[in-house]
């Protein structure tokens, strides 16, 4: 027993001589809305990781996923005026901040995945980045959220013609009412968490979203025609706050825009694995896969004029840069 004592004092003498983990001398918030496991979610902490790893640990970067710092509007308006450093959210509610991001959530203006990180990773995504600053924010890298697509409970949706009549739920949006209008469809707004329940009742016919909303919410269950048309394709996006930024070395700055971007290829694989997972489910329950032809695609589109028309100059000016990277 004097043995053992012994051994255990000389232990806590020799662990006590060890140097103690230093502390971080920053610690900076990430606010996230969605769950500890969702792709969006492990990109920032891969983003964090690479922060923390680069700084050696000067810099430690907490993600607070699940809402935990509020609802995305309020973590957005906390980022802007300093009070939370960074967050991930839809592009969509940062064109508040900054008009130009309109264009970029406009309907069918991409050929398609690849065309879209062209942009996003190239002088364009930049600028759109680069564009947050006079709101207070810095744009530091585009995340995957895939293509939303429309699903509906009566048919398979072939032409746009198939549209006609279906009451289908979109977010308060003008331009996503704007779109199913255009196709014929009946747009009906509603909080996204009575879409089954007005699926099931026939309240509605139809919705629109990506492949693992689609399946998570278990939509599939009473909507079971799912059309790939891709109608548009709004990535997220990773900002810091202006004011925590300016407060950072020029060397730290760029740390943090590295790490960014590093985590980019992480998010994208996670999302293609969870989209995979996510198709491979609702088509062993019974969904029914619609793919458009070519011909069909490009009704899709030339129903979208309209909208087009409307935008204002600058952001026709955008659309036509846009469409013309190869």
């Amino acid at each position: 027993m004097k043995r053992f004592l012994t051994v255990l004092a000389i232990l806590a003498v020799a662990l006590a001589a060890l140097p103690a983990a230093a502390a971080p001398e920053m610690v900076l918030r990430l606010g996230e809305t969605h769950v500890a496991d969702y792709p969006t979610t492990k990109g920032d902490m891969e983003f964090a990781r690479l922060v923390e790893e680069r700084t050696g640990g000067r810099i430690k970067i907490e993600v607070y996923h699940s809402k935990q710092l509020g609802e995305e509007k309020a973590v957005i308006e906390q980022v802007q005026f300093g009070a939370i450093d960074f967050t991930r959210v839809s592009i969509s509610p940062l064109a508040a901040f900054a008009p130009a991001f309109d264009a970029l959530q406009m309907p069918y203006l991409y050929r398609g995945e690849e065309h879209m990180w062209k942009v996003l990773n190239g002088p364009i995504g930049e600028e759109f980045l680069n564009s947050l600053e006079p709101a207070n924010f810095v744009g530091l890298a585009w995340y995957d959220s895939g293509a939303r697509n429309f699903y509906n409970s009566k048919r398979e949706i072939k032409s746009v013609a198939d549209l006609k009549g279906l009451k289908i739920r979109v977010q308060e949006s003008k331009l996503m009412m704007g779109l199913v209008s255009a196709l014929g469809a009946v747009p009906t707004p509603m909080p996204f968490g009575e879409v089954y329940s007005a699926l099931q009742t026939g309240v509605i016919e139809g919705a629109e979203n990506n492949w693992p909303s689609y399946f998570s919410t278990s939509h599939y269950e009473v909507a079971k025609y799912f059309t790939l048309d891709g109608h548009t394709r709004v990535p997220e996006i990773l900002i810091a706050s202006k004011t925590t930024m300016d407060k950072l070395s020029k060397e730290d700055q760029e740390i943090i825009r590295k790490a960014a971007k590093d985590s980019i290829p992480f998010q994208i694989k996670l999302w293609k694995e969870f989209e995979k997972v996510s198709e491979e489910k609702v088509t062993a329950a019974g969904s029914i896969v619609t793919h458009l032809t070519p011909e069909a695609v490009a009704e899709f589109q030339k129903a979208m004029d309209p909208l087009y028309s409307e935008l204002k100059p600058e952001l026709q000016e955008m659309v036509r840069k846009i469409r013309e990277v190869q």
